[in-house]
């Protein structure tokens, strides 16, 4: 979806609206998969969250995505056999910008311990088998969750890779003054805490993940 709402109201999606009803000028596909975001669960206060859970989008960026969704499943009524993947933050060792080391380098901060929220991870690789593997395997109108098995913290994320990287661990500043030191896209990360149950993508598309820890996805690069 678009970053912000200018050319529609701020909770749509108007991309994936003009995208289904292109489609549905056309031929329409077997399959369809849409690659959304684990944040229309918003805060899950660190719980276990499953594909069946209901979604609470407390941004406007994710409740663009919850209307991609509903667009999207709306194509699926038509025949097309859609899958929703909900993935979480994305890296990849072999891209600028595709791991944390140039946050680690500036020094930027993380939350304190006892403030710290849980986050998911996903190597690019693994998600674009998971993609492939949903065109082929995904029921129709099902949700995935395509995440690795890591279960860490943001604080002990970025830690791990400061380790490997060998450079500094960043500071951590309590919830209380990490406005004043963060960016607001940052911080918005930091207000949600969540672990992905991730079953249902090994067992249904039967997938295998190459990285199933960021510790393994980080360390390739090094190898």
């Amino acid at each position: 979806p678009p970053s912000s709402g200018a050319d529609a109201p701020w909770w749509r999606d108007p991309r994936t609206l003009a995208l289904v009803r292109s489609l549905r000028l056309r031929s329409l596909p077997a399959a369809l998969v849409y690659g959304s975001t684990s944040g229309v669960y918003g805060d899950c206060s660190g719980a276990r969250v499953p594909e069946t859970r209901s979604v609470a989008p407390s941004t406007p960026r994710a409740q663009r995505r919850v209307d991609a969704e509903r667009a999207v499943r709306h194509l699926g009524r038509a025949g097309v056999r859609v899958s929703l993947l909900r993935i979480p933050g994305i890296y990849a060792p072999d891209r600028a910008g595709g791991t944390p080391e140039a946050r680690l380098r500036k020094g930027t901060p993380v939350l304190a311990a006892p403030d710290d929220v849980f986050t998911n991870h996903i190597h690019a690789d693994d998600l674009a088998r998971a993609c492939a593997a949903a065109l082929w395997r995904g029921a129709a109108q099902r949700v995935y969750h395509v995440c690795d098995d890591s279960e860490l913290k943001m604080g002990d994320y970025f830690d791990l890779a400061a380790d490997l990287y060998g450079l500094p661990r960043p500071p951590r500043v309590p919830r209380s003054t990490a406005q004043d030191q963060l960016p607001l896209t940052l911080l918005s990360f930091m207000g949600e805490s969540r672990r992905l149950d991730n079953t249902r993508m090994r067992r249904e598309l039967r997938l295998r993940l190459r990285y199933p820890t960021v510790a393994q996805g980080l360390r390739a690069r090094r190898g």
